[in-house]
C-alpha cells in the first residue's frame, strides 16, 4: 500500500484568516524556562535512561537509605482549596493519609474532588464563575471549548517566581525536566506545575507467556503481523488476535503525524500538510480495515463492549495496543492467581521494510494551575506544596505521597510493601500526586522483571522517536478553530469498522479544508515565519 496517492481526490484549496494568541517564541521559551539542577539526594537508579528513556528501579528501598528533600514543613499553615479528578470513592475529609502529608507540608488541604468521568462539565462550571479554588488540576485532555482562555484568565503566571535561577528556592520543583516545563507554558507565561510524562506512552502489548508457549513470534512487518493474526484467531476457541484498539499502533507502524500538538508537518514542498491530508493517514486506515475485515478483531471490542483489559488477561485477545499505564497493575493484578502470566511490548516495526515513525509525547500531559487571585506569599506557599509532592523517588516524602505512612497504610513483608485495606482507601493518588510530580520514572520492586521490559522496550523505541513540530510548547488556536478536528475519530473508527469508506474520509478530509483546515494551516505558517524570521 506504500505507494498509492489515496489523497489524490481531496484536491486543493486557498487560506484564509488567523488568530491572535499563537506561542512563545523559542527564544521566549528559554527566558521562561526554570534553570534545571539534578535533585542532590535522589538515589541513582537500578536501570539508567537511554536514548532519552525513563531511568528503572527495581527494588524496594529501606526507609533508612531513603533521601531527605524537605527536612522540615516549609508551608506556612495556610489552608488551601484544590480541585482535581478522581476516579473512584473519595476518601472521607481529616483521614490519617491527608493529615500526614499537610503535617509534613505544614499547610492545610481542602480537596474538591471531582468525578474524573464528568469532570470537563464541572471544570467548564467552575472556571466560568467567581470561586475558583486555589489550585485546579486541568489534565491536556479537557484542553477543550474555552478552557483554554480560562487558564490564561483566570491562573497566575509562575514565571517570576520559578523562571531562571528563581526555581532553586524549590529544589524539587528545579530537578524536574525542562521538557515538562516547556509544556506548562500557556498564552505566553509559565503557568502550569507539571507532571512530567514517559517520552513515549502507547505499546503494543501481547501475551509473552501465550506466545512462548505455542511458538510464536513476535512480528517485525506488517505481513508478518498479519500472518500471525490468522494463526492466532480461533473464533470456536473464543480466540482473537486483537482489540480494536490496534488502530492506534497503526499510526506508528504507517508513520502517521500525530494528533498532538497540532496535527501538522512541513510537507515535501515545505508547505505545512495536516495529517488527515496524507497517504500514511488512509494507507493506516485501510490496512487497520482490513484486520477488521478479516476478523482478527474480538467481536464485543469490534461493538465497543465489555472490558478490553479483562479479554486480554483471560486470553481471549492475546495483543492489544494502550497507554503503559496498565502495564504494572495488570501484571500485579494476575500473577497472585496466575504465576506464569507475562505480558510485554513488542517494538513498532514499519512498511515495506522502513522504520517505524513515532512522535514524543509532551513533557507533560497533566497540569495544576494557581488561582490569579493569590497573593504572592500565598502563591510561594502553593508553590511549597508542589516542591513536596515533586519530591524524586527514593526520598522520605516520595515515599509517604506514594504509599503514606507505614503500618497504617502499608507494610513492609519479605522486603516488598504490601497495601493495607486503609491504605488501598486513603491514598489515592488523584489528590498530592496531582499538583507536581518528579521525573517520569519506572519504580516497581514488586515487578521487577516489568520494570526491565518496560525499560527495555523505551530504550529500543526511541531510537525512531522524533519531536512533533513545536514540541512541548501549548498553542491556543483560534477559537473559531478550536473544534474543526472533533468527529474525526468517531469517523475513524466507522471506517474500521466498514460503516463508512475511505472516500467518506477523503471527503470529509475536504470538507475540513473548505471549513477552516486551510485557515488553520495558515494559522501555523504564519507561527514558523515569525520564528524563522
Amino acid at each position: 500500500m506504500g505507494g498509492v496517492p489515496l489523497l489524490s481526490a481531496c484536491g486543493g484549496g486557498g487560506g484564509g484568516g488567523g488568530g491572535q494568541e499563537g506561542r512563545s517564541s523559542l527564544s521566549e521559551l528559554e527566558r521562561m524556562m526554570p534553570t534545571y539542577r539534578a535533585s542532590e539526594v535522589a538515589v541513582p537508579p537500578d536501570i539508567a535512561a537511554e536514548n532519552g528513556s525513563s531511568p528503572g528501579y527495581t527494588r524496594w528501598i529501606p526507609q533508612e537509605e531513603l533521601g531527605v528533600s524537605v527536612p522540615e514543613p516549609l508551608g506556612n499553615g495556610g489552608e488551601f482549596t484544590a480541585m482535581t479528578p478522581l476516579w473512584g470513592t473519595p476518601p472521607d475529609p481529616g483521614n490519617p493519609f491527608w493529615t500526614a502529608m499537610d503535617e509534613a507540608i505544614g499547610v492545610r488541604m481542602n480537596w474538591q474532588t471531582q468525578d474524573g468521568n464528568t469532570y470537563q462539565e464541572r471544570l467548564g462550571a467552575v472556571l466560568a464563575g467567581s470561586d475558583i479554588p486555589d489550585l485546579v488540576c486541568i489534565p491536556n485532555w479537557e484542553l477543550r471549548g474555552q478552557v483554554p482562555q480560562a487558564i490564561s484568565s483566570r491562573f497566575a503566571d509562575l514565571g517570576p517566581f520559578l523562571s531562571g535561577d528563581a526555581v532553586l528556592d524549590y529544589p524539587n520543583l528545579a530537578a524536574i525536566p525542562t521538557a515538562a516545563w516547556q509544556a506548562s507554558v500557556f498564552s505566553g507565561a509559565l503557568r502550569g506545575l507539571p507532571m512530567p510524562a514517559a517520552p513515549i506512552g502507547l505499546a503494543p502489548f501481547y501475551r509473552q507467556d501465550l506466545f512462548e508457549a505455542n511458538g510464536w513470534e513476535v512480528p517485525t512487518s506488517t505481513d508478518e503481523f498479519v500472518a500471525l493474526c490468522q494463526e492466532i484467531t480461533s473464533p470456536n476457541n473464543r480466540v482473537w488476535a486483537l482489540e480494536s484498539n490496534v488502530k492506534w499502533a497503526a499510526w506508528s507502524i504507517f508513520g502517521v503525524l500525530p494528533e498532538r500538538p497540532n496535527y501538522f508537518a512541513r510537507g515535501d514542498n515545505g508547505q505545512l500538510i495536516n495529517r488527515y491530508e496524507t497517504d500514511e493517514y488512509l494507507e493506516a486506515l485501510e490496512w487497520t480495515r482490513g484486520l477488521f475485515d478479516a476478523g482478527f478483531v474480538h467481536p464485543d471490542s469490534v461493538a465497543v463492549s465489555g472490558d478490553p483489559n479483562q479479554r486480554f488477561t483471560s486470553g481471549e485477545t492475546l495483543m492489544m495496543f494502550t497507554g503503559d499505564g496498565v502495564w504494572h497493575n495488570m501484571v500485579v493484578e494476575q500473577l497472585s492467581a496466575n504465576p506464569d502470566f507475562r505480558m510485554n511490548a513488542f517494538d513498532y516495526f514499519g512498511v515495506d521494510g522502513n522504520d517505524p515513525v513515532l512522535y514524543m509525547g509532551n513533557g507533560s500531559t497533566i497540569w495544576t494551575f494557581v488561582n490569579r487571585n493569590l497573593s504572592e506569599d500565598r502563591i510561594r506557599e502553593a508553590l511549597q506544596i508542589a516542591n513536596y509532592t515533586a519530591a524524586p523517588y527514593g526520598t522520605v516524602e516520595n515515599r509517604l505521597r506514594t504509599f503514606g505512612v507505614e503500618g497504617t497504610h502499608y507494610t513492609v513483608e519479605d522486603g516488598q510493601p504490601v497495601r493495607t485495606d486503609q491504605g488501598n482507601v486513603e491514598v489515592v493518588p488523584e489528590t498530592y500526586t496531582f499538583i507536581a510530580t518528579p521525573q517520569h520514572t519506572i519504580a516497581w520492586s514488586d515487578t521487577p522483571q516489568m520494570v526491565e521490559d518496560q525499560t527495555g522496550w523505551q530504550k529500543r523505541n526511541l531510537r525512531f522517536a522524533r519531536e512533533p513540530l513545536f514540541y512541548g510548547r501549548q498553542v491556543q488556536e483560534p477559537a473559531r478553530l478550536a473544534n474543526i478536528n472533533d468527529g474525526f475519530e468517531d469517523l475513524e473508527d466507522d471506517v474500521v469498522r466498514g460503516r463508512q469508506s475511505i472516500r467518506d474520509m477523503q471527503n470529509a478530509v475536504a470538507d475540513w479544508r473548505r471549513n477552516g483546515g486551510d485557515e488553520l494551516r495558515d494559522f501555523y505558517q504564519r507561527l514558523l515565519d515569525e520564528e524563522d524570521a
